[in-house]
């Protein structure tokens, strides 16, 4: 019969039809949930292994191919997603975070090589139960491209990962989980209080922008420009109108704008910024200079054109050309002041104040296009994926090691995406790519990269887990997964007393696991765990993929 005659060929038509079914099948599966929990993508890892497992498998040659693009895909648009906000987020958080998460895949890793040895674990199979272990996918394709660039390994050996991998990960979802209720029942956390502590930091962290009306009353400054005013520039605040007491006009307030007793000067900044202005210029007014008539208005707009990206607003002129003035710019969710050393990056918000001329001058130059800003720029994508190639191909020979350490297919353009998207662009070309594409071409990569991981395992994976040595991997994952966390989470709430939310984001993050965050939030209605995920993915992320690569290549022959 025809339809048989697909299945059993080794042609295109027959991996994408595999393929197809394990992607549609496995992720049913994930989708399954008990009391809330459920495999999520990796669903489709345990759909592939039931697959081969019967001996429904797909061309070697397509599957390797299918396995790293996949890969690739998928750990380009993690970065892309983190970088922007990566360099701020370890401003904010500081050290301190990264340094727990750290110790966190070193502690693993040790544990992996000394559970190795004890228990006499191929050390294949042991790095593929620390990739499972921690949840991590990225890891796990390192250390099989690692493990096929051994030419004394037989090739026999080669889905020892993808088994140790398949058989720790489902406990590596559940015990971060576990590791978290744990934390909460230890040290009686109350969340209420945890979430409302947490707040309360971050108002100190990010102050946000208030508006004032100062009256000018200082005779000192009768006469003098804006941009003479003593302190303006150190406040970091921007005067954006002035209303003239004599004529009760409204002007858009310039630097060369001169400003004269009981004029009103309204200004933007945060509230300890606008107090220290104020002592400076003069005493507050009630007036509203917003609701003031006038042909001043606001209006805000997106960059979106390539010849304003990594210009400052002196550099585009809006000031001189069209008479406005730029107030405030947000830039991945956080307002800042409109400093003069500031550089825009493609999708950032400006405010500007001017006259309705000026104000579509000056948005034409920054482009506020909802259409560019929905547009994914494929050109910069792929070429920001050859140059993570190049970068993750290069080899450092060490005299230890039988084969170069790389940062390989995992780790060469996840950095690359990380530090093209926290620039925002490359050259004349922009690194853009809209949440909805990005999470859609991320769960494309990882579902054909599990899939392929599920079908290569399949083969042996049931004789592994019940005649062979399945449940003693399974015991070492559990060490792996639980003993980590435990340990960080204790040392960060007695130690360095973290709020409890934040741990949460740091048990996710160093773990690499979405579902763990997913978790933390549907126990606090607070974005602290994304806050702290955030700011030590990309560091675990990386550390894991190098680890992985270093044990195989040391330990492995």
């Amino acid at each position: 019969m025809w339809f048989f005659e697909l299945i059993n060929s080794r042609s295109i038509a027959q991996a994408l039809f595999v393929l197809s079914i394990v992607a549609a099948l496995g992720m049913g599966l994930g989708n399954l949930k008990f009391r809330g929990i459920g495999l999520g993508i990796a669903g489709v890892l345990f759909a592939g292994i039931a697959f081969g497992h019967f001996g429904i498998s797909i061309d070697h040659g397509i599957l390797e191919f299918v396995r790293e693009f996949g890969l690739v895909v998928f750990v380009f648009t993690i970065g892309m997603e983190v970088g922007p906000g990566f360099f701020a987020s370890l401003r904010r958080q500081g050290l301190q975070l990264n340094i727990l998460a750290a110790s966190i895949v070193f502690l693993g890793a040790a544990l992996t090589l000394m559970m190795s040895f004890v228990l006499d674990i191929d050390m294949a199979a042991a790095v593929g139960i620390f990739t499972g272990a921690t949840t991590n996918t990225p890891s796990l394709g390192a250390a099989g491209e690692a493990l096929r660039s051994l030419s004394e390994v037989e090739s026999t050996r080669y889905s020892l990962p993808g088994l140790g991998y398949a058989v720790a990960y489902p406990f590596g979802v559940i015990g971060i989980i576990i590791t978290m209720l744990a934390m909460r029942w230890i040290f009686r956390i109350n969340l209420a209080a945890e979430a409302k502590s947490y707040q309360q930091e971050q108002k100190g962290l990010h102050k946000p922008l208030q508006r004032l009306t100062v009256q000018v009353s200082n005779r000192n400054l009768d006469g003098l420009t804006i941009d003479e005013i003593p302190g303006t520039k150190q406040l970091n605040v921007v005067i954006s109108r002035v209303k003239r007491k004599q004529q009760g006009e409204i002007q858009t307030a310039h630097s060369a704008t001169p400003i004269h007793l009981d004029d009103e000067l309204l200004v933007v900044g945060t509230a300890e910024d606008l107090g220290q202005f104020q002592i400076i210029v003069g005493e507050p007014s009630t007036t509203d200079l917003l609701e003031a008539a006038g042909a001043v208005k606001f209006r805000r707009a997106m960059v979106t054109n390539q010849s304003a990206l990594a210009k400052t607003f002196n550099e585009l002129g809006l000031s001189s050309h069209y008479g406005v003035t730029v107030t405030r710019v947000k830039r991945a969710g956080i307002e800042m002041t409109a400093g003069a050393d500031l550089k825009l990056q493609f999708g950032d918000i400006v405010q500007i104040v001017g006259d309705e001329k000026g104000l579509e001058g000056a948005t034409n130059v920054l482009g506020d296009s909802l259409k560019e800003l929905d547009r994914t720029h494929f050109v910069t994508i792929f070429i920001g994926i050859a140059m993570g190639v190049i970068l993750g191909s290069y080899g450092l020979q060490l005299d230890a090691m039988p084969a170069p350490l790389k940062l390989g297919l995992a780790g060469g353009p996840l950095l690359v995406a990380i530090l093209l998207s926290s620039f925002g662009h490359l050259g004349p070309l922009v690194l853009h790519m809209p949440s909805n594409a990005n999470t859609a071409l991320r769960e494309m990569g990882i579902v054909l990269f599990l899939a392929c991981v599920g079908l290569k395992a399949g083969e042996n994976f049931i004789e592994t887990l019940v005649r062979g040595d399945g449940l003693m991997w399974m015991a070492a994952g559990i060490v792996i997964t639980v003993t980590p966390l435990i340990i960080a989470a204790i040392v960060a709430r007695a130690v360095f007393k973290m709020n409890f939310l934040a741990i949460c984001g740091l048990l996710s993050g160093s773990m690499t696991d979405p579902p763990a965050l997913v978790f933390a939030h549907s126990i606090a209605n607070s974005d602290a765990p994304s806050v702290a995920y955030a700011a030590v993915y990309p560091l675990t992320m990386i550390l894991r993929i190098l680890l992985a690569q270093i044990m195989i290549l040391f330990f492995v022959i």
